[in-house]
């Protein structure tokens, strides 16, 4: 099984979705990049992060699965290398002093392997820190779609797998098997704010994608209209959407 490649629109997620890079500015505060360091930004989106650690006088590496990202993050950051890379299976030549990952191992099933990918390319003694989502992440939105997906006859595509949301104990297990230290880690709520009235419809429409294969614009609406209706009695507050996130932060070296 390979790591989950949907197509991103890179306007979208920088115009509704810029909350990630928003939140994940704390996660470069756990890095602390230092002036002259080599660092690896392992899912890099639209470059925002990379940036704001080229900023402190690293010298960053973006990689990202996704073209339409290292596209929009490379136009935005000329001074930033950009290269598309699956988490998995990257390997390069560079050993770096650090290892970032903002809102990306989620999406990457097969965990052991990009753990692999990460210790490999560190220095010894070289840090790994990354946030991502953890045990019962957005539970609400996905019990709903499976829900509804379900209802409407689209069985297979309920039972897609489509993240990985470990425990705190269970990721940290195996960060310790592969060598890591684990220094800091942490599982953690995180209530999230989505922009405008049609917040989680567009929560959906990034993030859902493979949920959806093979089904008509129609089935999709007809879909994504029964989970804007079931998540408006627990997800919709003062006029505002909200996602239920959980995230894990952690903070690993290499021994």
């Amino acid at each position: 099984m390979n790591t989950v490649e949907p197509i991103w629109n890179s306007n979208l997620y920088d115009s509704k979705h810029d909350f990630v890079s928003k939140y994940g500015q704390d996660v470069v505060k756990l890095l602390a990049p230092k002036k002259g360091e080599h660092i690896l930004d392992v899912g890099c989106g639209t470059g925002d992060l990379a940036d704001m650690i080229y900023q402190e006088g690293a010298f960053v590496f973006g990689i990202d699965n996704s073209p339409e990202m290292v596209a929009t993050a490379q136009k935005k950051y000329a001074n930033i290398k950009f290269e598309v890379h699956s988490a998995e299976n990257f390997k390069l030549t560079e050993q770096f002093d650090a290892v970032f990952s903002n809102a990306t191992l989620h999406w990457v099933l097969e965990k052991e392997k990009a753990i692999d990918c990460i210790y490999d390319c560190l220095k010894d003694k070289g840090r790994f820190v990354a946030e991502f989502g953890g045990k019962a992440n957005v539970e609400s939105i996905v019990i709903s779609l499976k829900k509804a997906l379900t209802e409407l006859g689209f069985l297979e595509n309920a039972n897609t797998l489509v993240w990985y949301f470990p425990s705190l104990s269970e990721y940290t297990t195996l960060l310790e098997k592969r060598g890591f230290r684990v220094c800091y880690a942490t599982h953690f709520d995180r209530p999230t704010e989505l922009k405008d009235e049609n917040g989680i419809r567009n929560w959906l429409e990034m993030f859902t994608k493979l949920f959806m294969k093979n089904l008509q614009k129609p089935e999709i609406d007809a879909v994504l209209d029964k989970v804007e209706q079931d998540l408006k009695k627990t997800n919709y507050q003062n006029g505002k959407w909200y996602a239920d996130y959980k995230r894990l932060r952690i903070l690993a070296i290499k021994q």
